[in-house]
């Protein structure tokens, strides 16, 4: 049974309205004994939109400090971050996390040359299949230029977002589906990048709540990180919402047992401490 969700967003995300009081609510509703908000700090978003994916910091750990101390006897509250990477931005991330202390860190492609493939821009003038393989490899830049990261997130995330002009959603509930082996040369590529700097990867479950049938990254991709000698995973939901906290989390013991892994990590100040699935 897994007891930690270590991929949760409040109001301090553009993207969504819960109170971290509300999240602390239905976490202790659901039994959890950690919770770990990482909420969104993309640097340089573009702006397509009203949202601008960045937050007061200090304001922040602060109103998780106060959390801390106030539910201290009923919940492990952590203080996290999902940074949003790109290669220009690293000075600006590292001086961040010089700055503030935080229990973990997500690394996360959202945007990919100025652009988040959530919007159609992104995908003017791309196949496909060049759409993927340029949000793949931006996972390799993004690491090469900085890796003061703990787990590498949702790292098939272009899969939500592939647009229906393309006429192939023939997965799971008519979502875009791709197949490991027609990327294996780049996704071995991404995983051994990552594993090189001593980084682990996310096991997402809001690809189950968007109707791709797995979460994220899928079963084998997965397969070949633990294949390539990969043991470090985190679990999160990517919730934005108090309902989705934890999202189908039920079902990911089993999955992951199934790819021969028995361990997730949960993080205290940067350092990960294994429980058993």
């Amino acid at each position: 049974m897994i007891l930690a969700d270590y991929h949760v967003h409040s109001e301090f995300s553009s993207d969504s309205q819960a109170p971290m009081e509300q999240m602390i609510e239905r976490a202790l509703q659901l039994g959890l004994k950690k919770l770990c908000f990482t909420d969104h700090m993309d640097y340089d978003y573009p702006q397509v939109s009203d949202h601008n994916f960045l937050f007061d910091p200090k304001a922040y750990t602060t109103k998780l400090s106060e959390l801390k101390e106030r539910y201290h006897k009923r919940l492990e509250i952590l203080t996290g971050i999902e940074l949003g990477l790109q290669p220009h931005l690293h000075k600006q991330l590292k001086a961040l996390i010089k700055d503030y202390s935080f229990d973990f860190i997500i690394g996360s492609s959202h945007v990919v040359n100025h652009f988040d493939p959530y919007y159609l821009e992104y995908w003017e003038n791309k196949t496909k299949e060049q759409g993927i393989v340029e949000y793949f490899t931006s996972i390799i830049h993004n690491c090469k230029v900085f890796h003061d990261f703990n787990v590498y997130g949702h790292i098939d995330y272009i899969i939500r977002y592939v647009p229906e002009k393309y006429g192939d959603h023939t997965g799971v509930g008519g979502m875009a589906d791709y197949s490991y082996h027609d990327y294996r040369d780049l996704l071995d590529e991404v995983l051994k990048t990552i594993l090189s700097y001593g980084k682990g990867i996310e096991v997402n479950s809001a690809g189950l709540k968007y109707g791709l049938g797995y979460p994220h990254p899928k079963a084998d991709v997965l397969r070949r990180y633990k294949e390539l000698g990969g043991e470090l995973i985190t679990i999160g939901s990517d919730a934005h919402k108090p309902e989705h906290l934890c999202y189908d989390f039920h079902i990911i013991p089993d999955f992951l047992k199934d790819l021969g892994f028995r361990y997730y990590a949960v993080f205290r100040e940067g350092k990960p401490v294994y429980e058993k699935l």
